[in-house]
């Protein structure tokens, strides 16, 4: 009850828009109600493609918090980077998106602030790499409940499997917010659907979701008179991709598998293994996860009984274990990550959400 009375106070408070400012660039804020687990970075690297296919923007760039980092302040994200010094979710997006600036700061404000006008970055204290291009969008990783900033379009997530009105708040569930906050939203996207989902399924997820009606055809959802688009995607997984230049392929056709995962919600990745390898061991971790070399003798000790399965991980957790000193050979050579894209349901879905990038 006082976690919910201080987010009620703290609504009330921004909800007049007097403690709120602007960017001084367009922004698209990918966000979400619950704490983790409805695909934000994927949504983030779908949202820069469509960006850069609209062809508007000559320079987009992106700004996250850089949770569990150990730097300070406004940082670029480069490729070389380790997730320690930025995180593990920026240095993913920013090495499947190298063309694109890549940032952290917890102040957003100033990080917008600093994207939009570089020679600004030449004034911040301990700022490694301040050479970039101005951006003329920001794409903003998290940022729904950092209300100091007013984003130009408000995205926000929802899970397909734990929607936000059948979950609660933080410590008895999941949600960081309150869950009357996604009708604040510009759009909202259930994440994580099933392949294959027809319209009426949609319009029954949209009831359970507090909406008055769907059409499916417009993909607008209508709640008390106010008119969301409704969007529905789902998580596509790729190839198994090398952790370390030294992983040997061969491992890949490996019937036998240990999963080892730190994040949120793994289960997407282990329904989706589970169809081509015999799952023999998984070891999860909490989300951001540090690994150490503790972790990585549990490993070595459970190889011991394997010795001819392969392991695989997720694309963020690659990030952190690559941070990790001396990993033994046998275990870098059959070290995989899987790697995830979102995609809209429909052309007709896309389309919406791509006249909305278009507007702002």
């Amino acid at each position: 009850m006082i976690y919910k009375l201080i987010l009620a106070l703290r609504d009330a408070r921004y909800r007049s828009g007097k403690h709120s400012q602007k960017s001084p660039v367009p922004t698209v804020c990918i966000g979400n109600i619950a704490a983790g687990g409805t695909g934000k970075t994927p949504h983030a690297e779908l949202t820069v493609r469509r960006l850069q296919e609209i062809g508007r923007y000559k320079s987009v760039a992106i700004l996250s918090r850089g949770y569990k980092r150990r730097s300070k302040g406004f940082q670029q994200v480069l490729a070389t980077s380790g997730s320690e010094f930025c995180g593990d979710e920026p240095l993913l997006l920013k090495r499947r998106l190298p063309e694109v600036t890549v940032a952290v700061d917890k102040n957003r404000v100033e990080g917008c602030a600093i994207l939009s006008d570089p020679h600004k970055a030449q004034t911040v204290k301990r700022c490694v790499s301040p050479d970039f291009p101005p951006a003329d969008v920001i794409v903003l990783d998290d940022a729904y409940q950092y209300r100091r900033l007013q984003a130009s379009l408000n995205v926000v997530l929802t899970d397909y499997s734990r929607p936000v009105t059948r979950d609660s708040l933080l410590p008895f569930g999941r949600l960081r917010d309150l869950p009357r906050r996604l009708y604040d939203a510009d759009i909202v996207i259930v994440t994580k659907c099933p392949y294959e989902l027809e319209d009426s399924e949609k319009q029954d997820f949209a009831a359970v979701l507090g909406f008055e009606s769907l059409d499916p055809q417009t993909c607008i959802a209508v709640r008390r008179g106010r008119r969301i688009p409704l969007l529905f995607t789902g998580l596509e997984h790729g190839a198994p991709e090398p952790v370390f230049p030294d992983a040997d392929p061969r491992y890949t056709y490996s019937h036998k598998l240990l999963l080892l995962t730190g994040i949120a919600d793994d289960t997407p990745l282990r329904n989706h293994l589970s169809a081509t390898y015999n799952i023999v061991g998984h070891l999860r971790y909490p989300d951001h996860h540090r690994f150490t070399r503790a972790d990585v003798r549990t490993v070595r000790s459970w190889l011991r009984r394997n010795p001819t399965a392969a392991i695989f991980t997720t694309e963020k957790d690659a990030q952190r274990l690559r941070d990790v000193k001396n990993i033994p050979a046998n275990i870098r050579e059959r070290l995989f990550f899987i790697p995830v894209k979102a995609f809209f349901h429909s052309s007709v879905e896309a389309e919406i959400f791509d006249q909305y990038l278009h507007k702002i």
